[in-house]
């Protein structure tokens, strides 16, 4: 199984970031995916997640309204749209897989992780 994270870089704050997360080696449609960022001396913090049973998609109190998470199983990709992004946004995010499942918001629960890909919101 393999996750591959892409699409961070730099911007300024309010501006927009478009995060790609495509996955091999599993039955994509199958897993629940997440995606959690970590930014440096702290822990890795849920932001959104697509739950497998019923198809719902979630979020951290806060990205609500700002973000967006949306997933095509025809291409194995979860995607996370970033809009009026903040500078305590900056972190290194990663994409996760959890067979099956639904809502989950702890990292320990997923077994499969993408390489991470950095964000840097400029004040």
């Amino acid at each position: 199984v393999q996750l591959q994270a892409f699409g961070g870089g730099l911007v300024q704050a309010g501006g927009s970031l478009r995060l790609s997360c495509v996955a091999s080696g599993l039955t994509f449609s199958m897993y629940a995916m997440a995606w959690f960022r970590q930014a440096p001396g702290k822990e890795r913090e849920f932001v959104a997640g697509f739950s497998w049973n019923n198809g719902d998609t979630y979020y951290a109190d806060s990205v609500k309204g700002r973000f967006a998470m949306s997933r095509d199983n025809a291409k194995n990709t979860v995607y996370l749209q970033m809009n009026s992004l903040k500078p305590e946004d900056s972190a290194v995010y990663f994409c996760a897989a959890n067979f099956g499942g639904g809502r989950n918001y702890n990292s320990r629960q997923y077994g499969y992780w993408g390489q991470g890909t950095q964000v840097t919101v400029s004040s």
